[in-house]
């Protein structure tokens, strides 16, 4: 089967959705199909076609950004060649140019699939609610032409105004969750390296520093945890400068970082090792996302596969990881007070070996794998192309 998967961004961009995609693309590439990704050029210094891991990456010049979004002059051209080389699309929303390549797919009979991420929130502003309303109508259309629409879960799918609105065409799949193995060395080679010297808990947040993710409310209940635990820290893995569209955000918090400066250690960027030595470093991990433009929080498996629990903010779909596993605590949103209690809570447990947010290994890989994810698309795909 020769499978194309369409998204705004993808590596080296990093998000949730783009790590989605990437997995996906990897795991049918090794279920033996051939897949291409059609995407932007994130930075001039990336090939425009490539093969990488397998998949074959064709990315589209950028003329000029809009907000997030980007204008490609040639994304048309190179669409309509692909889908007509295709047998399926994959299209991964929030996505401004979805719409046009579903109609592709329909006029020429290649069944679409759309895998919808996240609700799309941009900063205020007139110009960006413009911007909003224009990829909520090219989303919708897409939606009206593909085939199947995708949800993480059943819970999103159920809250979500833009999947509700197809309901009569959604598959749930669960999404695509994978860590390298490492051993005791590297774990305590990250320790060693960041000073984890067993001084106070160590609370982890693993995102991009924009305003959906919450970071305020993890800095707002800092000083309640220091107040417990002076010595505690947090690490904060993911891209902190240069993010787009989130410039103003970033200034706006940068007085509570310098407030905090001591107990607050940007990592930037890890590689999968690096995450992979980082969750086990961690007492507690934290997704105090504020809206839904998050869905689920890839992170919060990944760190339970390393045994290490999860607080989520009570957001359909994000708290999905939480209730499903018991590895954690479910907190509302936004609120600072509650975060400081939830995480106190873990803390002392695990500092108390009761192991009531522990879960084994084996129960949390076999509900989350790529392979899982790879076999969910391929059946979805073989029973459209059966139709």
């Amino acid at each position: 089967m020769k499978v194309l998967i369409v998204l705004t961004y993808y590596r080296p961009h990093t998000s949730g959705l783009t790590i989605y995609a990437e997995r996906l693309a990897r795991g049918l590439v090794a279920r033996g199909h051939q897949v291409t990704v059609l995407t932007s050029r994130f930075n001039r210094s990336s090939p425009l076609s490539a093969v990488e891991d397998g998949v074959r990456v064709v990315r589209a010049p950028v003329l000029f950004r809009v907000s997030k979004g980007v204008i490609m002059p040639t994304f048309g051209w190179l669409a309509t060649r692909l889908v007509r080389e295709h047998d399926v699309i994959s299209l991964h929303l929030p996505q401004f140019d979805a719409a046009g390549v579903a109609a592709r797919g329909r006029l020429m009979g290649k069944p679409t699939v759309l895998t919808y991420h996240c609700d799309l929130t941009l900063p205020q502003g007139p110009f960006n609610r413009v911007v909003n309303q224009v990829v909520h109508g090219m989303n919708r259309l897409a939606g009206l032409l593909a085939d199947r629409v995708v949800a993480y879960t059943q819970d999103f799918a159920d809250h979500s105004p833009f999947l509700r609105a197809f309901h009569d065409k959604i598959a749930v799949i669960p999404p695509p969750v994978e860590l390298p193995e490492v051993g005791p060395g590297p774990v305590a080679a990250f320790a060693k390296m960041h000073n984890l010297n067993g001084g106070g808990p160590v609370i982890g947040m693993a995102a991009r520093l924009a305003a959906e993710k919450g970071v305020e409310v993890l800095l707002n209940a800092l000083p309640r945890v220091l107040a417990v635990y002076p010595g505690a820290r947090v690490l904060f893995a993911g891209q902190y400068r240069d993010v787009v569209g989130e410039e103003l955000y970033a200034q706006r918090l940068e007085p509570l970082f310098c407030q905090h400066e001591e107990r607050w250690t940007f990592l930037g960027v890890l590689n999968p090792l690096q995450m992979a030595a980082f969750y086990p470093n961690l007492d507690v991990i934290v997704v105090p996302s504020l809206n839904s433009t998050e869905s689920f929080g890839l992170v919060q498996v990944e760190a339970m596969l390393r045994g290490t629990p999860s607080i989520a903010s009570d957001l359909p779909g994000v708290r999905q990881p939480v209730l499903q596993t018991g590895m954690g605590e479910v907190v509302p949103v936004g609120d600072s007070v509650a975060l400081a209690e939830a995480i106190l809570r873990i803390v002392n447990n695990r500092q108390e070996s009761k192991g009531k947010y522990t879960r084994p290994q084996r129960e949390i890989a076999a509900r989350f794998s790529t392979e899982r994810t790879a076999a969910g698309y391929e059946a979805l795909f073989e029973g459209l192309l059966g139709e």
